[in-house]
């Protein structure tokens, strides 16, 4: 059980994401001023849709926070509570392994765009 804040920014266009125990993706794309769902930012991928977009155009600064204890996750993107307590159904594509009830490594997604981190900071869940 975890918190993690990450500071991040990219240029237009650009994916990426960042894995919960290596198994359940969270979005990180240029969705500025798009309809949400579970592909754009801050959306655990194809699982759990944000309520809002909270983001803020490409080249801009942008903080994520978030907390997942056992299976249930609370994400804010730029201040903004986007999932609240939502338990993550399953796996996401590209995961590690199907063993969601064993810990796992924070992964950064690099292939499918640009993303520039300037703060990662990971604490336990109190």
């Amino acid at each position: 059980d975890f918190k993690l804040e990450a500071q991040f920014r990219y240029p237009e266009e650009s994916n990426s994401g960042i894995y919960l125990r290596g198994r359940h993706e969270v979005q990180i794309e240029d969705n500025y001023g798009m309809i949400i769902n579970s592909h754009r930012i801050g959306g655990v991928y194809g699982h759990l849709s944000p309520r809002i977009n909270a983001s803020r155009p490409a080249g801009k600064w942008q903080t994520l926070k978030i907390t997942l204890i056992g299976r249930v996750v609370t994400i804010e993107l730029n201040g903004e509570a986007i999932i609240e307590r939502q338990v993550i159904p399953g796996i996401t594509g590209g995961a590690l392994d199907s063993d969601e009830g064993k810990p796992g490594p924070i992964l950064i997604q690099g292939d499918h765009g640009v993303v520039e981190f300037r703060k990662l900071v990971i604490t336990p869940a109190s």
